[in-house]
Parts: C-alpha cells; structure tokens; sequence
C-alpha cells in the first residue's frame, strides 16, 4: 500500500511516500512545498495545486496528516489551520481515507519518545527509511506521519506494490 504523510505548513507543506508491507517501509519520494509570500489566499491555491500534482504523480492508497496543536500565537495557529485544511482538501478530492495524528503520537511511534525533537524523528526516518534523501525537516516529518500510518492503518495487510 502506497501512503502519503503530510505535514501541513502555509510557508513550508511538507509531504512522503512510502509503501509498506508488514510493518516493513520503503521509501518512494519526498519534498516540501514552499508558497510564495503574498496574500492567503494565492498561496492556499497554490499549496492546493501543488499537492494536487504530488497526487496524481504518485498516486496514493492513503494519506496521513499532522493534526494541528494550539499554540500562544492565535494568529498563526489560523493559518496553520487554513493550510491544514488544504491537506484534508486534496487527498478528499482522490476519495482517500485520511488519518490524522497527533506530534507527540508520530513522534513517539517514529522515535519511541513523544517529546523527540526535529533532530530525533531526521535520525529514526533515515534508520527506517535507508534509501531516503531527506529534503529537509518538514519532509522527514512528512515521512514520520507516513510511518506513523503505516503501523496504525492495518499495517499487517500493507504490500508494497509490483
């Protein structure tokens, strides 16, 4: 089964793929997708095309996003949630199903501790994910999401594919 993580971000919308088989991941690709500055709405468009495009190139079973934490900066936990809705948005449009975990769940399931840093879940994506060149953090955070997935979604069925 071919899973995509994404880890939704208004500047910086990271995103994996991986394909799994009993728990056993493969890497296939990853990459961040970076708005341009501007005004919202030219950039939600923007994050939803391109998104829309990693869909169709690599064409997904399933897909996992990072559920959004609140945090002291009401006006960016907005935005976060606008470009958060824009990961639901696309995999929706493909008929996906749509897992969706907490930070401290993917973290913990990925590094085995709940609070890991960004510098922790890099090391254990690229343990798990050997062939993986990670291009950059919100990647391999995407991937985690993936991996994260993979365990929770039926991952005794999971195949990768011919």
């Amino acid at each position: 089964m071919r899973i995509l993580g994404i880890d939704p971000g208004l500047r910086n919308l990271g995103w994996g793929v991986i394909e799994g088989e009993r728990g056993r991941f493969r890497h296939v690709a990853n990459g961040v997708i970076h708005s341009p500055a501007g005004e919202l709405a030219p950039r939600l468009l923007y994050l939803h095309q391109q998104l829309t495009e990693v869909f169709e190139r690599f064409a997904p079973d399933t897909a996992a996003v990072e559920q959004t934490f609140v945090n002291k900066d009401a006006v960016a936990t907005l935005k976060l949630g606008q470009a958060r809705a824009i990961a639901l948005l696309v995999p929706a449009q493909f008929g996906l199903e749509i897992g969706e975990y907490a930070p401290n769940k993917v973290k913990k399931t990925v590094v085995g501790v709940g609070h890991a840093d960004k510098t922790q879940v890099q090391h254990m994506v690229k343990l798990q994910l050997p062939t993986a060149v990670l291009n950059g953090p919100d990647a391999a955070d995407a991937l985690a999401i993936a991996i994260c997935h993979g365990h929770y979604f039926g991952a005794q069925q999971l195949r990768i594919r011919a």
